[in-house]
């Protein structure tokens, strides 16, 4: 989910008198603070009062492979890095796109897994870039599905939603054409509405990554080795299969 910050100088300012924890801080406290945004099926979101999905269950074997307790925090997405430079959490897990301008204000891990911006529609509707030339397309504010979207000559009007619960709620109402977001999320879209929805191309492709402050080089260092671990382990290809029904790793 490449959403875009709001900008690279407001995260750092915020950050700048905050003070991360070092891996070691962490493993003495023996609890890992995550934060994802809980409103991102399958990736992350609540069920009830219980937050669960992919990264949930991935962010959970990785505390475990750590050594630590994992404690969550959901935040609106937005906020999430911005929380990080506060030192408000360790760690983000929440579908962020690795991109050069959020690199210069946090570091990321490498890639948790590679997915991509695709367009869902009704059936007969537009599956193609070329498909979209005049017709309206729904976004999530914020995200860099938003930004693509707006590149694809001849795009009609381009309207934005809080999330994409709302986004796809404003195509199977047919306020619009199409809805441009995650691949999987489309993908989980379609299949739990059963022939009233289909995905067509994806727009680009893109790598995902955990993120944490600016310079905390320890904790990186940890998150990377232990989600090595996790992958070679066949914990994570257990848990891609079970959402996904394919690994979602970056080949």
């Amino acid at each position: 989910m490449n959403k875009l910050l709001l900008t690279v100088t407001t995260l750092v300012l915020l950050g700048s008198a905050a003070q991360a924890r070092t891996w070691d801080e962490i493993k003495k406290s023996g609890t890992l603070k995550i934060a994802t945004e809980g409103a991102f099926k399958p990736f992350n979101y609540l069920e009830g009062t219980k937050l669960t999905g992919f990264e949930v269950d991935l962010g959970n074997a990785l505390a475990k492979q750590m050594g630590v307790k994992a404690q969550w925090v959901t935040q609106p997405f937005d906020n999430l890095l911005i929380g990080l430079g506060q030192d408000r959490y360790d760690l983000v897990i929440a579908s962020h796109g690795i991109t050069p301008e959020r690199a210069k204000a946090v570091d990321f891990s490498n890639p948790h897994y590679c997915t991509g911006g695709a367009i869902v529609s009704r059936p007969g509707g537009p599956k193609s870039a070329a498909d979209l030339k005049g017709k309206s397309v729904a976004v999530q504010v914020g995200t860099s599905y938003l930004q693509n979207v707006n590149k694809v000559p001849g795009v009609g009007s381009v309207k934005t939603f809080p999330n994409d619960a709302a986004a796809q709620g404003a195509l199977m109402a047919g306020r619009v054409d199409a809805w441009v977001s995650d691949r999987f999320t489309g993908l989980d879209a379609v299949k739990a509405q059963k022939g009233k929805l289909v995905q067509g191309d994806l727009l680009f492709s893109e790598k995902n990554g955990m993120a944490v402050r600016k310079g905390n080089s320890t904790l990186l260092k940890e998150v990377n080795a232990d989600l090595a671990k996790v992958q070679s382990s066949g914990t994570y290809a257990k848990l891609s299969n079970q959402y996904f029904g394919q690994d979602i790793r970056c080949k």
